[in-house]
């Protein structure tokens, strides 16, 4: 299988003030899928700009035509299976069955407490994203679903007629724990990574692909132990937050040699930033394109 190249286009730019171009020249460059961040405010974003992501992916289905789109990642901070579900239908039919959902279980920034709660502990996170993924896989393949559980509950959800991609649009499951893996490995057609968050700092590109490795090995024991063949899911790596940074954008041959080198692991699909300017998503867009247009041939 070649390498699919894929762009993040973070929402926060108004919709006829360059994130429409955007996105219609996403699908141009011939990028395998759109992503957008799934939050209510992100990081140094917080204080300015910053759009709804379902929205966001609606309005990108109406001027597209080819390239997937989807969420990296949505996650149960401030989502709830029941009314997920409804939105991702209808986005699904919208655009014609084009939807991936990235999941997560979410972190700890702004969406953890933005609904007034107090942020959830790591157990907790895991315990509610274990009931989540499930019952969101149900909702989006049952005509009507009931449900009580510790922490979400559905009374008679209807979900008529279902998603356009059958038996539901597909799952990309982000997760390094145990838990998350055993849930990509049930669930998902799908696995994310952004690396080993710990190595942002003080690692190399060495010891990112080591760590990167012993993840793909951890998530091909849970898809054993369920008899599922690991190859069945694709991988995919979200860049930017590896020890390499930015730096795989600088030149195609650097793009090619970072993207060659995790091909190796068996991932089928690579996510680089639009360009920010001022941020730590800042490149050089001649470059950028570039590498949009050039690296997958290379890459085959």
């Amino acid at each position: 299988m070649s390498l699919r190249l894929s762009t993040v286009i973070l929402p926060y730019r108004r919709w006829n003030e360059g994130s429409r171009a955007a996105w219609e020249r996403a699908e141009e460059l011939g990028f395998h899928t759109g992503y957008t961040y799934d939050h209510l405010s992100w990081r140094s974003f917080r204080d300015g700009p910053w759009f709804g992501a379902l929205p966001t992916l609606t309005a990108a289905a109406a001027v597209t035509d080819r390239m997937r789109l989807g969420t990296l990642v949505t996650s149960p901070n401030f989502r709830h299976p029941v009314t997920l579900a409804k939105e991702l239908i209808s986005l699904d039919d919208i655009s014609g069955g084009r939807v991936t959902l990235g999941i997560g279980a979410g972190g700890t920034g702004f969406d953890a407490t933005a609904l007034g709660q107090e942020p959830w502990t790591p157990r907790e996170r895991a315990d509610r994203f274990g009931e989540f993924v499930p019952l969101l896989d149900r909702l989006l393949t049952e005509d009507a679903v009931s449900y009580e559980g510790d922490f979400y509950a559905a009374h008679e959800a209807r979900n008529i007629p279902g998603c356009v991609q059958r038996p539901r649009l597909p799952f990309a499951v982000a997760a390094t724990g145990p838990r998350g893996l055993r849930l990509a490995a049930r669930h998902g057609q799908a696995w994310v990574t952004t690396g080993d968050p710990r190595l942002y700092e003080n690692g190399t590109p060495e010891q990112s692909l080591e760590a990167i490795r012993g993840q793909v090995e951890k998530l091909a024991d849970a898809c054993a132990d369920i008899g599922r063949e690991a190859t069945e899911l694709n991988r995919i790596l979200l860049t930017g937050f590896t020890p390499d940074r930015s730096r795989p954008l600088e030149s195609l041959d650097a793009f090619v040699d970072f993207a060659g080198r995790h091909a190796e692991l068996g991932f089928s699909e690579i996510v680089i930033h639009w360009p920010i300017p001022g941020t730590d998503f800042a490149a050089d867009h001649k470059v950028f394109e570039r590498i949009a247009m050039e690296a997958p041939a290379q890459l085959r």
